[in-house]
């Protein structure tokens, strides 16, 4: 049975006694985990202190990228061992932003990817067509190839470490999102591609995320799909009450 993984990605947003207050706030009502997985994943800015609050409770860190060097003239760069020494148990790559904004290829996050996963990291892999490909009915070849080049050179084993998550790109930040039967679909095809390159066996292992646009009103709707099995989460993670009502999808 696939644990659902429930992460919030604050982007750049929160100051650190911003991010000190949310998190106060989510231990405060969380409620029983046990069949789930909450993460947060802060700016860098707010690691440290967020690290020394979520010691010994069912909240785990991430960071919202990484770099593949360990160490090196890098500047602006945070390597993994960084991440790993502040607490950081995940580590978000390929997010659509850092793909559109940063101009970050196939070939830059699958070193990234796999920088995270040799420094004890667990990655998320985000995946995910804009809406011209969409409507040129290019969804499903975009995502499978970006998973296949993201996952290049990454062991079965390595890949049960790592988590998927589908972004339909036209979906964050727009109000916008896919139906439960279209993530669905997506998230079966990425299923398939996983057994393909794997096995069977350990495509079932795999948690595929769905992110876009995720709100209290859709998530439970979302987290009763077979193939989906958890969600990252952007906007609605900034405020407690919307964040937790996600994590307590019924």
């Amino acid at each position: 049975m696939r644990k659902p993984l429930i992460a919030g990605n604050w982007k750049m947003y929160k100051t650190v006694g911003e991010g000190v207050e949310l998190v106060e706030a989510l231990l405060r009502d969380l409620g029983d985990t046990h069949d789930r997985e909450v993460l947060v994943c802060p700016p860098y800015t707010a690691l440290h202190a967020l690290s020394s609050l979520l010691q010994e409770t069912p909240i785990m860190l991430g960071a919202q990228d990484v770099f593949y060097e360990a160490q090196g003239a890098f500047t602006g760069a945070i390597a993994p061992g960084m991440l790993k020494d502040v607490g950081c148990q995940y580590a978000i790559v390929g997010h659509s932003e850092r793909r559109q904004i940063f101009g970050e290829s196939d070939e830059l996050i699958n070193r990234k990817l796999r920088a995270a996963l040799a420094a004890g990291l667990r990655p998320i892999l985000c995946v995910g067509e804009i809406k011209p490909q969409r409507d040129a009915g290019q969804a499903e070849a975009v995502v499978v190839g970006q998973v296949k080049a993201g996952l290049a050179g990454v062991s079965a084993s390595e890949l049960l470490n790592t988590v998927i998550a589908y972004e339909p790109v036209w979906a964050i930040g727009t109000g916008d999102t896919a139906t439960p039967a279209d993530a669905q679909a997506m998230h079966a095809t990425i299923r398939g591609t996983l057994a393909e390159l794997y096995d069977q066996a350990t495509a079932d292992q795999i948690r595929i995320q769905y992110g876009g646009s995720v709100k209290p009103d859709n998530v439970d709707e979302l987290m009763s799909q077979p193939d989906i099995d958890g969600a990252l989460v952007g906007g609605a993670s900034l405020k407690a009450d919307s964040f937790l009502r996600i994590i307590q999808f019924r």
